[in-house]
């Protein structure tokens, strides 16, 4: 018996031991640190980088793609195993035991590739990676990007239908919003540089024509904006007049802008893992830091599963203390964008700088998926947020999953811009070459209304700004929102122009309607309500002072004479005007060419010290092989 009792003691205490040690070992294996592994993927047969790879861990949702140079960066366990896919290529699984882990990936035949592409075409709809608190590891998690195929990809964009042809007689005014940014163009440019033509509705023609800055008469007097207008033949019909609006914003220097009090937010979640997301946004702040005077002020709000404020509002002084705040963020975990965004307007008004620059730089992919992400809530969030007199900027990044319809309902709303940073160049076009213009308003809620002669328009169609119409009546209601212009910005507008010479009638051109039975539409049928005019057409401008609510009138008419002794600034734009209807594939775009683009732009090459128009007929070039 005592034998017995002493043997059970025994027994216990080995099996004391064996749990604690088993516990401590557990233990031990869950403190084991995280792995971080990298290497390049590349395709078997050519040796040539693959991007877009999705690099997943097995079992889980946790995943990343491959950058343009094959590269990628993961986070996980050692030895846990991954898996690299790419439609078109044989998926591989390996272990991740090493760093770097460089991975070849073989072709699929054609056959077999279109047969697994639209597999995977039903499943991008319904698998979407979640990451949620549950996963405390620093992972990346994006939809794995459908590039190629035909595949849909989680890019998102608004569509919208082309301003149509109106007639003056029954639409005397035309009145829209200035509200223009050129991030369609710099997204156009990342979509060809990978030999991909841009979707349709990517493609917004003012964005184009706004991108490139033009040489138009400064402000004189008090106004702080200019109007200019010029007509001539239009490239892509030649029975047709082409006429441009320019506005120009007075001119202030760097060193004379008023202090800024700027809140990066930053969204470091998982989708903005890789160098041309995060890695890109902390090389483009670092730009703009570099660019801070002693009296600007920067906070720093981050956003992921959490809100944070990784760096309290520090004088432009501290340069270094600011960079290291941005060199040190990491992206992980899901999108809580509109607590980022609530957080960055508190700190913003906490910090308020009375008749300074009080703004946030919002970088972001767009992709919020926790808390406000609905276009509705978040335009109802920034609408609300605008009257506190901070100003928001949004800076797009990324690819595969950018979503360009909600950055426009941001930068919109928010009385702000909106640019796409492809790259370093165009981050330094945006925030040190254009700083004044990006982020700082010289004249607010600028609007446009044009008022067409019906003796000498026959009809007339607005070229882009569908998202920015205006209702006629809001041009004097002072109450209405509208587009901002900063220090030193130009803002472009062009009509196409049916003369009303007889030649050619709105009835000749697609999607009019049939000639009315009982009554007439022409001008000479009424003569009562025709006035005497040689003018084509008077452009009006309403714009307000910042800190002001009342609006001031500007007026500039136009007499065509009927020839084409244009500005080489004039062609220029026409053309690029053009090119986006041709990516389009546009109703009107008339007998336009790449051919007639290149070639007209050509023309208008004087004004170009930084060589975007010469990158921009490189681009037209390449997309007229791509379009094919």
């Amino acid at each position: 018996m005592k034998t017995t009792r002493i043997f059970t003691t025994t027994a216990m205490t080995l099996l004391l031991i064996f749990v604690s040690a088993w516990g401590l070992m557990a233990s031990a294996r869950a403190e084991i640190p995280d792995f971080k592994v990298s290497g390049i993927v590349t395709d078997a047969s050519t040796g040539q980088p693959l991007e877009g790879v999705s690099v997943t861990i097995a079992g889980t949702p946790v995943c990343v793609l491959t950058e343009p140079d094959g590269s990628y960066t993961l986070t996980t366990k050692e030895n846990s195993m991954l898996q690299f896919a790419k439609p078109g290529f044989k998926t591989r699984k390996v272990r991740a035991d090493r760093s770097p882990l460089n991975i070849g990936l073989q072709p699929l035949s054609r056959t077999v590739a279109e047969a697994e592409a639209c597999i995977m075409m039903d499943r991008v709809a319904e698998k979407r990676c979640d990451v949620t608190a549950r996963h405390q590891m620093k992972m990346n998690c994006i939809v794995p990007q459908a590039a190629c195929m035909g595949m849909v990809s989680a890019e998102e964009y608004g569509s919208f239908a082309e301003n149509r042809f109106l007639t003056p007689l029954k639409n005397p005014l035309s009145t829209f919003s200035t509200d223009v940014d050129g991030a369609s163009y710099a997204n156009m440019r990342r979509f060809v540089n990978r030999g991909e033509l841009p979707p349709q509705d990517a493609v917004r023609a003012e964005e184009f024509v706004n991108y490139f800055s033009y040489d138009y008469p400064r402000p004189q007097g008090n106004d702080p904006v200019r109007i200019s207008v010029e007509a001539g033949a239009c490239p892509w019909d030649e029975t047709h007049r082409l006429v441009r609006i320019g506005i120009k914003a007075r001119e202030i220097p760097a060193e004379s802008l008023p202090a800024a009090n700027f809140v990066f937010l930053i969204d470091v979640s998982g989708s903005m893992s890789g160098a041309n997301r995060l890695g890109l946004v902390k090389s483009s702040l670092k730009l703009l830091v570099n660019n801070l005077r002693d009296k600007d002020r920067v906070a720093i709000v981050t956003y992921a599963n959490n809100t944070a404020e990784a760096l309290p509002s520090t004088p432009g002084s501290e340069k270094q203390k600011i960079k290291d705040a941005i060199e040190n963020l990491e992206a992980g975990g899901a999108t809580a964008g509109g607590a980022g965004i609530q957080m960055a307007y508190k700190i913003a008004e906490k910090n308020f700088i009375a008749d300074g620059n009080n703004r946030i730089i919002l970088c972001t992919d767009g992709d919020f998926n926790v808390g406000v992400s609905d276009d509705r809530g978040l335009e109802n969030l920034i609408s609300a947020k605008r009257k506190t007199g901070v100003c928001l900027t949004v800076l797009g990044y990324g690819m595969g999953n950018y979503k360009d319809r909600k950055m426009q309902i941001l930068a919109e709303k928010g009385n702000g811009n909106h640019a796409y940073i492809d790259n370093l160049q165009e981050a330094n076009k945006v925030l040190v070459s254009e700083f004044g213009s990006t982020l700082y308003t010289v004249a607010k809620d600028v609007k446009l209304q044009v008022e067409f002669n019906p003796a000498k328009v026959a009809s007339y169609r607005l070229v882009g700004y569908e998202s920015r119409l205006l209702n006629d009546e809001d041009f004097n209601d002072d109450t209405r929102d509208a587009g901002e212009m900063g220090a030193g910005h130009t803002v472009t507008a062009l009509y196409e122009i049916i003369p009303a010479d007889g030649k050619r009638k709105i009835q000749d051109l697609p999607g009019s309607i049939d000639p009315l039975r009982y009554q007439q539409t022409e001008p000479a049928a009424h003569p009562s309500r025709l006035i005497a005019s040689p003018e084509m057409l008077t452009v009006k401008l309403r714009y307000k002072r910042p800190g002001e609510e009342k609006s001031r009138l500007l007026e500039q008419p136009l007499t065509d004479n009927g020839g084409d002794n244009v500005s080489p600034d004039f062609r220029f734009a026409s053309a690029v005007a053009m090119y986006a209807q041709l990516l389009r594939d546009s109703d009107f775009k008339g007998n336009g060419s790449y051919e007639k683009v290149i070639r007209i732009a050509r023309q208008g090459l004087d004004n170009d010290p930084e060589g975007y128009r010469r990158e921009f007929i490189r681009l037209v070039q390449t997309a007229s092989g791509l379009g094919e």
